[in-house]
This record gives structure tokens, C-alpha cells and sequence, in this order.
């Protein structure tokens, strides 16, 4: 009824600002959509796990099959060698998966640990990493979008192993997978905290985060920095490279959040970095390292996000992304959503991850 009055009072302003949703959406989620298009893992598993109550310690038969890895649906909390513990919130139960993503078991969360510490167990010379980057995807993404970071990781250690194998640096990238839009981002925080503390050794860890990962990122900082660190993990933080992260809440959220649909597209999680921002912020750590700032400026292009004020990606504006501490902020002239896969980008990242600066990637021609 209420809609229908408004309508009614002013047709041309809702139609107006109807049409710049539906414009904004689409600008903004459009590479999201379609990284999530056939992402029919939650429903094509849910024949044989939903509605089964499972005790802590059962392990079910298990038909070997392959997945898509948990886009959406699944949240890592456990991590060997490219085998996965995970937790689907929805199903409400857990299961392990190889480097291939096929499943190799499912069941209840101690069942699936302890098969994990089987298959540890068994390859006691497989030598533990001694450094990680975790990769981490923001809200409405997975770990595959951040796979070009990955392969430029790869590349550089490869070449440094060429050319100095006796001081060749070797790292581990961890594309983290968590349910961005089914959880709050505190339990994102809580499954990222219990994957980093059972890391095998005791790795130096670096990260590269795109939008909300970041700030699953921070919070977890800021958990271990006021609760206790038993691990020692603060000590262990090395570099850190954030892309277009809401720093300082998303005014575009904010926004949006006017719109029933926002919270039902993007969950608890969007509306934390919206309307919650105020006090959800107090939560957040600021990393203890070197850390390096990435924010897209797409100011000069003729398609612009009238919601936002000043320069910006589309959706994180310049000055939310930056953050107090910071050792580098540089801008480029990219979208939000392909932050994390422009070569540019990549480049500059894993060049602030070795030790040098964002730019000096940035401007390199190899």
C-alpha cells in the first residue's frame, strides 16, 4: 500500500530512481552473477545430506563426487595440502574435500577433522609451508576469482627458484572459501581463525583480500588482538594487500540496504557493511605489518554511480578504502569486480607480497 501511494504522489521520481537501481545492481553485481552462474552445488547435494541430524563424531557412506569446491555454500575451516574441512550453515553439516574438490567424506565436524589428521598422518614427509598467502574473495564471490593472484605467486616463485635456487622463496596460496552471503562475518572471522591456527609448522603469513574479504580479514585481527592469540599468529603476519576494501563501511550498502532485496541477496554480512557499519567497525584490527591499498578511480568514464560522491570503483569509493597506517594507497582506473583479476593489479601485489612496492609491479614489463 505504501508503495502504491508514493508511486502514485511521484511516478516520474520512482521510476527515475527505480531505473538507477536496477542500473546500479547490474553495474555493480553483474561480474558476481556471473561468476555464480551454474553454481548448483548446494542443490545438487541436497538429496542425500538434507534433513539428517548428524552427531559430532558420525561419518556417513560417502559416494565419491566431484564438487565445485563450495561456491556460496561452504566455509573452510581446516586446510592440509589443498584438502578442505568445510561447513555448510544451511545443510548444517560438514565434509572433506581433496585438491580436486571431490568430496572423500562427509559427516559430522570431529569425524571429518579426524579424517583429515588420517590423511596428514600418513604423509609425515610432506614438509609443512613456511609461508602462506591467504587469498580471500569478497561478498557474493568465491576462491576462484582470486586464482589470477595465484598463478602470478606461481609464476614469480618459479622464476626466483630459476634464477636463485639457494634463496628462492616458495609460497603457499590458500584460496579461502567462505559463505559470504549465508553467515555473518564474525563466523567468517571464527572458520579463517581456526584454519590459520592449524596450519601445519607454523607459517609466516601474508594476505590479499578483494572488498569483503579484507574486512573478514580485519576482524579476525582484531579477535586475535583483544582475546588472545594462543598460536601466535600476529607475530607471524608478513604482508598484506588489500583491493577495493570498504575500510570505512560502503555508502553504497548503505543505500541499498533501503531496498528489501539488498538483505536478501547479500545477508547479514552487506548489512554490516551498510546500515550495521557504526557498530560492527569497533570490532576490526588493523594489520600488524606492512600492508598496501589498491582502490579503483573510474572517474573519467562516462558511467558513474550516482550514489556515490567522489572518485571510485563503482561501489567502494577512494576514501573508504584507505585506512590509517597504510604504506601505500595507489588508484587505478578499474572496476570493483575486476580489481582482482587486472594484470596491472596482480602485478603490484604480489611485487608488494616480495618485499617491494605496489607501483614498482605496477610499472614493471614483464
Amino acid at each position: 500500500m505504501r508503495f502504491l501511494i508514493v508511486a502514485s504522489i511521484e511516478p516520474t521520481r520512482m521510476i527515475g530512481n527505480m531505473l538507477s537501481v536496477v542500473l546500479l545492481i547490474s553495474f555493480a553485481l553483474v561480474a558476481p552473477a556471473v561468476a555464480m552462474q551454474g553454481d548448483s552445488e548446494n542443490a545438487s547435494t541436497k538429496t542425500d545430506e538434507e534433513a539428517i541430524e548428524l552427531k559430532d563424531d558420525a561419518k556417513l557412506w560417502n559416494l565419491s563426487l566431484p564438487t565445485l569446491g563450495g561456491k556460496q555454500f561452504w566455509t573452510d575451516y581446516r586446510w592440509w595440502q589443498g584438502w578442505r574441512v568445510q561447513y555448510n550453515s544451511t545443510l548444517d553439516h560438514w565434509r572433506l574435500i581433496d585438491p580436486n574438490s571431490i568430496r572423500r567424506a562427509w559427516g559430522g565436524r570431529k569425524a571429518m577433522i579426524d579424517e583429515l589428521a588420517k590423511i596428514a598422518s600418513a604423509n609425515p614427509s610432506v614438509p609443512p609451508p613456511q609461508e602462506v598467502v591467504l587469498l580471500m574473495h569478497g561478498l557474493m564471490r568465491s576462491a576462484g576469482s582470486m586464482e589470477p593472484v595465484q598463478r602470478e605467486l606461481a609464476r614469480v616463485d618459479t622464476e626466483s627458484k630459476t634464477q636463485r635456487s639457494d634463496t628462492a622463496r616458495v609460497r603457499t596460496a590458500i584460496g579461502f572459501s567462505y559463505a559470504s552471503t549465508r553467515d555473518p562475518i564474525s563466523k567468517h572471522s571464527a572458520a579463517l581463525r581456526e584454519l590459520v591456527e592449524n596450519l601445519p609448522g607454523a607459517p609466516r603469513i601474508s594476505m590479499v583480500g578483494h572488498s569483503m574479504g579484507n574486512i573478514v580479514f580485519r576482524h579476525a585481527i582484531g579477535e586475535w588482538q583483544r582475546n588472545g592469540d594462543p598460536k601466535q599468529v600476529l607475530p607471524r603476519l608478513n604482508r598484506v594487500v588489500m583491493l577495493g576494501p570498504p575500510n570505512q563501511g560502503s555508502t553504497f550498502a548503505a543505500k541499498l540496504s533501503r531496498l528489501g532485496i539488498f538483505e536478501t541477496i547479500t545477508g547479514n554480512s552487506g548489512m554490516q557493511l551498510g546500515p550495521s557499519w557504526d557498530t560492527f567497525r569497533d570490532g576490526l584490527g588493523t594489520p600488524p605489518c606492512p600492508f598496501a591499498i589498491v582502490a579503483g578511480d573510474i572517474s573519467k568514464i562516462p558511467l558513474q554511480n550516482p550514489l556515490l560522491s567522489g572518485p571510485s570503483d563503482g561501489v567502494v569509493t577512494v576514501e573508504e578504502a584507505a585506512l590509517e597506517g597504510m604504506a601505500e594507497l595507489v588508484s587505478v582506473p578499474v572496476i570493483h569486480s575486476f580489481l582482482m583479476s587486472d594484470s596491472s593489479v596482480v602485478k603490484g601485489t604480489v611485487s608488494f607480497l616480495s618485499g617491494n612496492g605496489l607501483r614498482d609491479g605496477m610499472d614493471s614489463k614483464k
